[in-house]
């Protein structure tokens, strides 16, 4: 039986292109065009299975022709429609990778021990990931590892930060 957790959000359908079903495509991935090799796509909430018959950057866009939508008109009933997968459609994370989802609620400890709080999501800044981590306050350390984060252990769901609180 499926479970919302083995659902891994990709992105979403921000618009329609041209008249005959495109939509424009809001992507999570990177790169971002990395959306287009997992499928078949769930949609929305009653996570309708869709198929990509096309797709490609077009200008600073991504856009992507689905089976079944044939006009404007159906694919503007999918502006705003979440873009998920299952997590098996994911190729493993690499050494030192990690999908966000796997980090959010993970307990984060300082270097001496010190229980900071729980990651509670995950940003993208230019420069480079940053983890939202939750507790007596609220702290937002850069995923950088080696540097900030020293260890991540997702089997006892833990991350260890080379952090100081007053940051």
């Amino acid at each position: 039986m499926e479970k919302e957790f083995d659902l891994v959000p990709l992105g979403h359908i921000s618009g329609v292109h041209g008249l005959k079903g495109w939509v424009k495509v809001f992507s999570l991935t990177e790169p971002r065009k990395a959306i287009f090799d997992y499928q078949p796509w769930l949609l929305g909430d009653e996570k309708n299975k869709v198929s990509i018959v096309e797709g490609r950057e077009q200008g600073k866009y991504l856009i992507a022709r689905l089976d079944k939508i044939e006009d404007r008109d159906q694919a503007e009933r999918l502006v705003q429609t979440s873009i998920s997968v299952y997590r098996d459609q994911l190729p493993e994370p690499g050494d030192q990778q990690y999908y966000w989802l796997d980090l959010i609620g993970l307990e984060v400890f300082l270097s001496d021990g010190q229980r900071l709080g729980v990651v509670d999501r995950m940003m993208a800044t230019g420069a480079n990931d940053v983890i939202v981590v939750k507790g007596e306050g609220e702290y937002l350390i850069p995923f950088v590892m080696d540097r900030y984060i020293t260890e991540v252990d997702i089997e006892n769901r833990r991350i260890t930060a080379d952090w100081e609180l007053e940051f």
